[in-house]
């Protein structure tokens, strides 16, 4: 194994940030945020670097780039993590067994974590900030597209790190190779969890390979359901944010769902995409019905459905019902985020229990899954799954718990 070496490190280092008080991780992190933007212009330039080696019709071309402004939310978003209560040494269970043992759970750090992602670079330093927040180590494996801007993130936080005098191995950043990623995965004993974010066939390759723990995260297939009690002009809205704030995320909007009695609503609905020149693949119903007035018009095929796009496409499927609604969204959903517009409390209680997804919104875009709209700081990645955390990861989230037992020299008999 190449890379044991840096794995011994880190996990030598990661016992280290027990030492630390939460007042120096928050001194640290602020540190760090103001470094981010003192430092904007050299980021930047390692970003253009980036950029340059992707072609601006990629749909991930978005999640690579790093702006001024979107800086200054890192370090406002590193900033609000350092604000947050610490999520260490919380007691979560007490209690006094007949035999006069005291029981006692708290909370405590998984230790080194292992992060893997694609083309993001803001990734880095928001799972810096959870992680030294929340006293473990991390492991970074970026993908080669976002190679020079990572390296320039985890060189600065070294930085900061070097100067308040904390080992810089408490983050390491791997090569951006097929290679470190098989390593990490096997890396037992030194890797106490590992996160993959990114599309399904990073994720379902770390699935299928990991010999280390492993917590799902990120792939979004995304429906909203536009009910025939739904509001017009809130669909509109919901439905155009959903889909267009950011097309590369996870929470993005794949599929509109629309009740047939609203299909004569649905080009007024969609004309907000049509600005932003959205292609749309509708079913046979909805096409009929935007024909002529959907100027990016396609007819759906299997595929169209159960895709996540990650770009500016969307997919219509119609339904008779609210139980077909459901139907499509189970067998075509990835548990991510699925969303309702109606104004029957009765339909959107009856979906909310039925669908089963880490996050399921009533009147609202699935835009807002995301750790610092939850008011959870930054995320570490949203979890698909439902064995440990599920929905957003934040500082609560990438922590586990130990017993701690207290006696007087009693013995089990």
């Amino acid at each position: 194994m190449q890379l044991k070496k840096t794995f011994e490190k880190v996990k030598r280092a990661s016992k280290s940030l027990a030492l630390l008080s939460d007042e120096q991780r928050n001194e640290i992190l602020n540190a760090v945020a103001d470094a981010i933007i003192y430092n904007k212009v050299r980021i930047l330039e390692a970003n253009a670097q980036d950029l340059a080696k992707m072609e601006k019709s990629n749909p991930l071309y978005d999640r690579l780039q790093l702006t001024e402004s979107r800086l200054e939310g890192i370090a406002a978003d590193m900033r609000n993590v350092a604000t947050l209560p610490t999520p260490l040494g919380h007691v979560t269970k007490q209690k006094t067994l007949p035999n006069g043992l005291r029981l006692c759970r708290i909370s405590v750090p998984f230790g080194v974590i292992g992060m893997i992602y694609e083309a993001r670079p803001n990734v880095t330093f928001d799972v810096f900030s959870l992680c030294f927040k929340s006293g473990n180590a991390c492991v970074l494996k970026g993908g080669k597209d976002a190679d020079y801007s990572n390296r320039e993130e985890v060189a600065l936080i070294h930085e900061i790190l070097e100067k308040y005098g904390v080992s810089k191995d408490v983050v390491a950043l791997l090569p951006a190779t097929h290679e470190a990623t098989g390593e990490m995965l096997n890396a037992v004993g030194y890797i106490d969890l590992c996160i993959p974010r990114g599309g399904r066939k990073l994720i379902d390759f770390v699935r299928d390979t990991a010999r280390v723990p492993v917590i799902e995260t990120g792939a979004g297939v995304v429906n909203t359901y536009f009910d025939k009690d739904g509001d017009l002009e809130m669909g509109r809205a919901i439905i155009s944010n959903a889909k267009t704030r950011r097309v590369s995320v996870c929470n993005a909007l794949d599929c509109l769902i629309i009740h047939e009695s609203r299909l004569n609503d649905l080009s007024t609905l969609c004309e907000i995409m049509a600005e932003k020149n959205v292609i749309i693949y509708a079913d046979e119903q909805a096409f009929a019905t935007l024909y002529g007035k959907y100027p990016y018009l396609e007819h759906a095929t299997t595929e169209s459905f159960g895709t996540e796009f990650m770009d500016y496409k969307m997919a219509i499927k119609t339904v008779a019902s609210l139980d077909e609604a459901l139907t499509h969204i189970d067998e075509n959903g990835s548990g991510h985020s699925e969303a309702i517009i109606t104004m029957n409390e009765e339909t959107a209680r009856k979906f909310q229990a039925h669908v089963d997804a880490a996050c399921v919104y009533w009147n609202a875009p699935t835009s807002f899954t995301d750790g610092a709209q939850f008011g959870l700081g930054a995320e570490i990645g949203i979890s698909t799954q439902k064995l440990g955390p599920r929905g957003p990861m934040a500082l609560e989230e990438i922590c586990t718990y130990k017993w701690l037992i207290e006696g007087e020299g009693q013995t089990r008999p």
